[in-house]
């Protein structure tokens, strides 16, 4: 399994990559010192199977980047790695579109338990968000994009969905397709962490 580490501070990509290597599974750890490097690491690496991203780097940095990279490889999770503990800044990453948010000051073990749970299709939310309010859907979701979301989840395709919810296949279709918009999320895995982090489906 290959990771990809961009951080544009030497010695945390070092040190995270020396624990990482130790993860089960990772083969190998490539590094990136900014946001530009590490797109064109994602670009023309079809192995990756996880980014690490720190959120405040030179150049492109914070929601921009965590965007960009979904953008380019949307079938890749992204873990943020911050030095902030600011609740505003881990639910922004969040809703950028990463899978977790990590504080550059927490243990070995719990980087490789938020490694662990994205990996394995979950979502990662830190202890400084507990306190926070719960992420909810958006208001301007309508109450059949919700029905055709919480179905999207549980791994149902289009065509069942239009079958469950007595809909054409292009009504479904359109649906999904303004779900994403809504959501801020360019595919169906995306969609579903969201249904998933607001309770929509267990």
């Amino acid at each position: 399994m290959q990771l990809l580490i961009v951080d544009d501070h030497a010695v945390v990509r070092e040190g995270l990559a020396a624990m990482l290597r130790h993860a089960k599974s990772v083969t190998s750890v490539l590094q990136a010192e900014c946001g530009e490097t590490g797109l064109a690491i994602a670009r023309t690496h079809p192995d990756l199977a996880l980014i690490m991203l720190d959120l405040t780097m030179p150049g492109m940095a914070g929601t921009q980047a965590v965007h960009a990279f979904g953008s380019a490889r949307p079938d890749i999770p992204i873990i943020v790695l911050s030095a902030s503990e600011n609740p505003a800044h881990a639910q922004a990453a969040l809703d950028a579109g990463a899978l977790g948010y990590v504080p550059k000051s927490a243990s070995p073990k719990t980087i490789l338990l938020a490694l662990d749970l994205v990996l394995a299709g979950e979502m990662y939310l830190p202890p400084l968000l507990l306190g926070a309010s719960r992420p909810t859907l958006p208001t301007n979701l309508t109450g059949r994009q919700a029905d055709v979301l919480a179905m999207l989840a549980k791994g149902q395709s289009n065509k069942d969905i239009a079958k469950a919810l007595k809909l054409s296949d292009k009504t479904v279709k359109a649906h999904v397709t303004a779900i994403f918009k809504v959501l801020n999320v360019s595919n169906r895995t995306q969609a579903a962490h969201v249904a998933r982090a607001t309770k929509l489906v267990s």
